[in-house]
């Protein structure tokens, strides 16, 4: 019969120290055996939020990444696209990929709304995947939003749970969290209940890039509901799994992990942390692996399935220690450290502040202790560690820190992609408290810039490999910032370490940028109630929401209110807001919301401006 799934083992330390009680970490790769299958069509249906958060930039660049996913897709594949707000509305009914030019002109007539009806957009999305699904497609949603559920149903439970049942019936969901506004804990969880992919589109402008990269995940889907069943031999045990998996127990006791899709070229990883009662010198029965997944060959849908033996060679602790797999070593370490980034989280939000520390600080110290910081990729994920541990310690991690971390983990823990692991942009907190110079001087200069979702240093002086990378500090990172330091030191894995003081270079004539905030801050609100002018056509226009706070005119009964679609407001508030400006529809900007004296009612302050959704070329 023909091999159709490799599954390759290795324990790290190749040759395992004999003793009692001994934990240890085994890695599993699978990867499909099978000659290259024929692509599977896809049924595609993007579900947009469309809500007043999302005005200005952030629409406009999701509808970009819209519309070069339309020119991706193939005749044969169906497309849909649902936008969502207060309202769910369907711009793209399910059909084939025929008119690429009448599907790019629809979504260019989507325009920013209300309220945030995440339910509402993501099932209607689910539905018109079931009018047209078919086994033999890749059936997925792709749910992109900024913001909170705040419509339908808001409940991350009932969501999460629904999202499992639609992955049952046959429809996988991936989600998007578009900026810093949205429920990173909803989306993470909707994705894994659905063995789908979540992303953390940071940067508006990389919305396309994201797009880009799960199409080409879903081209290389050669397997889905990849299953691994392990029986473990007497007096072996399971401590944790690294990876991210389904874990559950079937009706005999065996463990099952549940892994989502296997990727054409890409390498599925399982890393498990075993205990060992006794391991005496000789090979050793570890466990009996069961693998199981559905692929489509031949027009039809076909379930394989494979066995196989782990066997440990166990030996001498000087063995051991010299037979260490530096491969298989990095590999777990990615793996440890996304799961120990995943831990300092939960603790830190238990309150467990220095135990969350001591988490990543125990990681840090063992990476060091085996050498592991000459690897430039894992020097990378020292600085994170760094980063994340100090701001965990002051108590000070905040909104984009948290998303960064979980983004990092997730990725790390379910995808062996490069592209998608160490991702953040975040600038760091302490750029602006370096010291400046006007010139370079005798020291060398460094340029921070952005590359696929990661803050990178680069070497601009002359008489330095200006392709190698260089390690540097997480916290003072900032895309577009200059440095100035003393030194760089060649690391013996080919990359640039800064030695000595790091200055920020700020050349004459320049803005300074990245100066302390109060140097910079926009003016302050007069926190005046608004007034109007005589129409809404009079009023000054705005294609972006910036630090204001978006407010939308809607009809009730018989009466025209205004209402705050901003994330962080009561949708249900009366508004003060000027009367003559008011047209059933429109959305405004003004400089700030305040409470009413009442405690239930907003006040509309500062100027108000009438939001002109930015438009596409045709």
């Amino acid at each position: 019969m023909q091999q159709t799934i490799d599954l390759n083992c290795n324990f790290d330390p190749a040759v395992l120290p004999t003793g009692t009680g001994l934990t240890t970490q085994i890695l599993m790769r699978l990867r499909s055996a099978l000659p290259e299958l024929p692509r599977r069509n896809l049924n595609l249906s993007l579900a947009i939020d469309r809500s007043g958060s999302m005005a200005g930039s952030a629409l406009f660049h999701a509808l970009k990444a819209a519309e070069s996913i339309v020119d991706q897709l193939a005749a044969s594949d169906t497309f849909s696209i649902v936008t969502y707000d207060d309202k769910v509305d369907t711009v793209v009914p399910p059909q084939s990929v025929s008119d690429k030019a009448a599907l790019k002109s629809a979504i260019r007539r989507v325009r920013a709304g209300g309220l945030t009806n995440l339910s509402g957009g993501w099932l209607k999305g689910c539905e018109h995947i079931k009018t047209r699904l078919d086994p033999q497609c890749i059936n997925r949603v792709l749910l992109l939003t900024d913001g909170h559920a705040n419509v339908g149903i808001t409940s991350p439970t009932v969501l999460t749970t629904t999202s499992g049942q639609k992955a049952e019936e046959g429809i996988t969901t991936t989600t998007l969290g578009f900026g810093q506004g949205f429920n990173e804990d909803l989306l993470i969880g909707m994705a894994r209940a659905a063995n789908g992919n979540f992303y953390f589109i940071q940067s508006i402008d990389e919305a396309s890039e994201v797009f880009r990269i799960e199409l080409d995940s879903l081209r290389a889907v050669v397997g889905q509901n990849l299953t691994v069943t392990i029986e473990f031999a007497p007096g072996v045990s399971l401590v944790d799994t690294l990876s991210l998996a389904q874990v559950s127990q079937n009706n005999t006791g065996a463990t099952v992990l549940t892994l989502g899709d296997l990727y054409e070229g890409e390498d599925k990883l399982l890393g498990l942390s075993l205990n060992i009662a006794n391991a005496p010198i000789g090979r050793l029965a570890v466990m009996k692996v069961h693998y199981t997944a559905e692929i489509v060959r031949d027009g039809a849908i076909e379930r394989v399935a494979g066995t196989t033996d782990i066997f440990a060679t166990v030996g001498s602790i000087e063995e051991s220690a010299n037979s260490a797999s530096s491969d298989v070593m990095l590999e777990l370490s990615h793996l440890t450290i996304a799961k120990a980034k995943e831990t300092a989280l939960t603790l830190a939000e238990q309150g467990h502040r220095q135990a969350a520390e001591q988490a990543l600080r125990k990681v840090l110290k063992d990476l060091h202790d085996r050498g592991l910081n000459e690897n430039f990729e894992i020097a990378e994920e020292i600085e994170q560690l760094e980063y994340f541990a100090t701001r965990i310690a002051q108590g000070g991690l905040g909104n984009a820190g948290r998303k960064e971390l979980l983004d990092q983990s997730y990725q790390a823990l379910s995808r062996n992609r490069s592209d998608l692991s160490g991702r953040g942009t975040t600038a760091g907190d302490e750029v602006a408290t370096l010291p400046t110079t006007s010139e370079v001087g005798s020291g060398i200069e460094l340029h921070c810039v952005r590359e696929g979702g990661k803050l990178k240093i680069k070497v601009i002086s002359d008489g330095y490999d200006r392709t190698k990378n260089v390690q540097f500090p997480r916290a003072i990172r900032a895309e577009g910032a200059r440095y100035t330091v003393e030194e760089l030191k060649l690391a013996e894995g080919g990359f640039y370490r800064v030695q000595g003081n790091i200055s920020r270079l700020t050349k004459p004539g320049e803005v300074d940028i990245f100066a302390a905030s109060s140097n910079r801050s926009r003016a302050m609100p007069t926190g005046k109630a608004s007034k109007g002018t005589a129409t809404a056509a009079d009023l000054p226009t705005t294609d972006t929401v910036g630090d204001g706070v978006l407010v939308q005119c809607v009809k009730e009964g018989s009466k025209l209110r205004a209402r705050v679609v901003a994330d962080g407001y009561d949708p249900d508030w009366n508004m003060r807001f000027p009367r003559s400006v008011r047209e059933e529809g429109m959305l405004y900007v003004v400089d700030e919301i305040k409470t009413g004296p009442d405690g239930k009612s907003y006040i509309a302050c500062g100027e108000v401006k009438r939001f002109v959704q930015p438009v596409s070329a045709s």
